[in-house]
């Protein structure tokens, strides 16, 4: 592995149970987590000490997504709906009751929010209109986690059927569906710069895929246990993984070689399962969020 020093920057606490959630602002020097206690928190890289309560909801939050042309913040609230919350004024502008089930994932595009629910339906919301526009019904399991490829004109899904499916985002309808692991897909991005989909699950494994003509390219055996989430680093060259074995490892994308394990014995990482990270547009660090209700930031020197 390459000599990849890791610096644990900061140790951030506050919520009450699991975290689960966890995006970038438009402004990066922000980022906002959602937990199993129902807080959305801000927080900022500046001061990153002192977390700022957005919301407080009834139920767990898995969900956050940002809306960049609008600086509003979309709150997946389970069993219930979307909260949308003004980031400039910090106030809820609306609120829509939409599902009685588990909401994993948010993405917003063209105007439309896609909301990723634990009984197989996309639900896709008007922003502007604050309506649901269509369902799709793309499977009978879970739909876990969404990307949107760098040009906006595809999403791949990833679902606890094992399969990751790609919609076109012109017409939202089915174009491919991607078989190969053997176990729920929680982990989805597009490498940037790259004709490439990266998926990982329950599985362990991560899958690279051709997003031209979405056949399977490589497998790498990644984690001990779940795959959670992925993250690239801007530039695209490495990409981190995240899994319920507590560790982040870090990968190059050219090759897919194991670069870095951050975990508790050698860098104090997380003592249970990590559930998201981010790698920071704002200084490069991956910010990473637990079961064990704490924040973590890591500084990387390459």
């Amino acid at each position: 592995m390459s000599k990849i020093q890791v610096n644990k920057l900061h140790t951030l606490t506050g919520h009450n149970d699991c975290i689960y959630a966890l995006t970038e602002g438009v402004d990066p020097q922000y980022f906002y987590t959602g937990a199993g206690d129902g807080m959305v928190v801000a927080w900022d890289l500046e001061n990153p000490k002192n977390g700022k309560l957005i919301a407080k909801l009834p139920h767990s939050v898995y969900a956050l997504e940002v809306d960049h042309e609008k600086n509003l913040l979309v709150i997946g609230h389970n069993f219930e709906g979307i909260h949308v919350i003004d980031l400039d004024q910090n106030r809820e502008l609306w609120s829509l009751q939409m599902t009685d089930q588990s909401i994993f994932d948010i993405k917003i595009v063209f105007g439309k929010a896609y909301i990723g629910t634990a009984d197989g339906l996309i639900t896709i919301i008007d922003m502007e209109q604050r309506a649901i526009k269509k369902r799709l019904k793309l499977s009978d399991k879970s739909a876990r986690v969404m990307a949107i490829n760098p040009y906006n004109t595809q999403m791949a899904i990833g679902f606890s059927d094992h399969s990751v499916k790609i919609i076109d985002l012109k017409s939202d309808e089915p174009i491919a569906n991607m078989e190969g692991h053997t176990n729920s897909v929680f982990a989805l991005a597009f490498a940037p710069n790259q004709n490439k989909i990266f998926s990982g699950g329950r599985d362990a494994h991560i899958k690279i895929w051709n997003s031209i003509n979405f056949s399977l390219e490589d497998e790498v055996v990644a984690h001990m246990y779940a795959i959670n989430f992925l993250a690239f680093r801007n530039d695209g060259k490495y990409f981190a993984t995240c899994s319920m074995d507590k560790s982040i490892k870090v990968w190059s994308t050219e090759d897919h070689k194991l670069l870095k394990v951050i975990d508790k014995a050698r860098h104090a990482g997380h003592g249970t399962s990590i559930n998201k990270i981010i790698w920071s547009n704002y200084n490069q660090s991956i910010i990473s969020v637990s079961d064990d209700r704490s924040i973590s930031i890591w500084q990387l020197e390459f």
